[in-house]
């Protein structure tokens, strides 16, 4: 709807008009702007300041945040190999993002330009017009809070992709050192083995054995054989795949960082990031419930014979047919946007619980286990002179050599499976990487 009034100016006269036909209408479009923003935005939202620039309490949340990796250590050293050789798309999603607000905080200025039209078949008409808003039930406000939110949830998206990042790098690193470990049990193991299997070889050619108890040993043998070899090439493919994500050759980095326990703090990732999408959704929201009600808005062109034409238009939904539903479908979106922060915050409490009850186990079995290999190492050395006093057989000896080596390898692993539960807690919680850093 459009309420015109037609006035007639001399062309040099229009800039100043226009000039001030602006002033007037961006004096109530700030106002009435202003004025029009709901109550009930969430607690700490995002908002653009008058550079285009975003202030966000999430965002500083984010850039305060320090690694829990100790400067010179190997876990530190992977990290930031992976850090300097990576590149991460959510970067160029942030500037975009960052971009996209700042052309948004100007969206409160009126849009001028030309308006061409065709009046015949042989002629265009052109004119210049301005377009301006005066009352907007606070659709532009929202517009910019949207814009300052998609601005917070592409940073949490970075800070979770580069902790990813940072994390199958040092799980790769994990896997890799273990896989080595392993290896070099087994590798030792394999010398008194061959030990084993050359005694009863010469046993069994002179007749003193049976031939079953020699085919007993050598299949063991070559199962050991066989584990060796798939440690050896697990450790060669995670160090491969180390060196393809950092460009360069980890090899020569060895041992294992001790991390601290969880704190209980900061925020997990995901909860920043249901924060951030509550808060864009709420913006979301502003917006198209003021286009369910009318607004106010001016226009002003120059006419080709030098008139100046100006008016006023109502635009929105008005009072149609829906309206209340629509209103009532657009609070149960906000509060359902709300609702999955709260899910979003207990279950990331869940997993960190379940990480760190699984840590205090493997702490216990480490301990426990310790034991055992001993007891299990002082009855290999007791099995050994009993076999040599003829008190035990070659087989008893070689079955209580083979678990003492499981038992070996179980334990080795043990140390990497807590420091794997502990990286899995700092990636929940965004504390791979320094704030500073994205």
């Amino acid at each position: 709807m459009k309420f015109p009034c037609r006035v007639k100016a001399r062309a040099g006269r229009f800039v100043p008009v226009l000039a001030l036909a602006s002033a007037c209408l961006l004096a109530g479009c700030m106002g009435g702007d202003e004025a029009s923003k709901s109550a009930s935005d969430p607690a700490r939202a995002p908002v653009l300041d008058g550079k285009g620039q975003v202030v966000s309490s999430l965002i500083g949340e984010l850039r305060q945040r320090r690694t829990i990796l100790a400067p010179g250590t190997a876990f530190s050293t992977v990290a930031e190999a992976i850090m300097t050789a990576g590149a991460s798309s959510a970067e160029s999603e942030l500037r975009v993002k960052r971009l996209t607000a700042k052309a948004r905080s100007k969206n409160w200025l009126p849009s001028i330009g030309p308006d061409v039209s065709l009046t015949s078949l042989g002629e265009l008409a052109a004119r210049m017009l301005l377009d301006q808003t005066v009352f907007d039930n606070g659709r532009r406000r929202a517009e910019r809070d949207f814009a300052a939110a998609d601005v917070e949830v592409a940073a949490v998206s970075l800070a979770t992709e580069l902790n990813q990042q940072v994390h199958d790098g040092l799980k790769l690193y994990l896997e890799a050192r273990r896989a080595t470990e392993l290896a070099a049990i087994t590798d030792t193991a394999l010398v008194r083995m061959a030990d084993f299997e050359r005694i009863m070889r010469i046993r069994h050619e002179g007749g003193l054995a049976d031939g079953s108890d020699y085919r007993v040993i050598t299949q063991k043998q070559a199962e050991m054989q066989a584990t060796l070899s798939s440690e050896r090439e697990g450790a060669a493919s995670a160090w491969a795949e180390l060196a393809a994500m950092t460009k360069r050759p980890m090899e020569g980095i060895t041992g294992l960082s001790d991390l601290p326990p969880d704190q209980g703090q900061p925020q997990p990732l995901s909860v920043l990031l249901a924060r951030g999408e509550a808060a864009r959704t709420a913006a979301e929201v502003r917006v198209a419930r003021a286009g369910l009600f009318l607004g106010i808005g001016a226009k002003a062109s120059l006419e080709r014979d030098g008139g100046l034409d100006a008016g006023l238009k109502l635009d929105g939904n008005g009072f149609g047919f829906g309206r209340g539903d629509n209103m009532k479908a657009l609070a149960e979106t906000e509060e359902a946007a709300r609702r999955r922060v709260d899910e979003a915050a207990r279950d990331a409490d869940r997993r960190i619980v379940a990480l760190g009850r699984e840590i205090a186990e493997l702490n216990a079995e480490q301990a426990q286990n310790a034991k055992i290999l001993a007891e299990m190492e002082a009855n290999l050395i007791l099995f050994t002179e009993q076999y040599r006093a003829g008190g035990r057989s070659l087989i008893d000896l070689v079955d209580q050599f083979e678990a003492v080596v499981a038992m070996k390898r179980g334990h080795a692993s043990l140390k990497y499976q807590i420091a794997q539960a502990r990286l899995d807690i700092a990636l929940l919680r965004g504390v791979l990487v320094d704030g500073a850093q994205m």
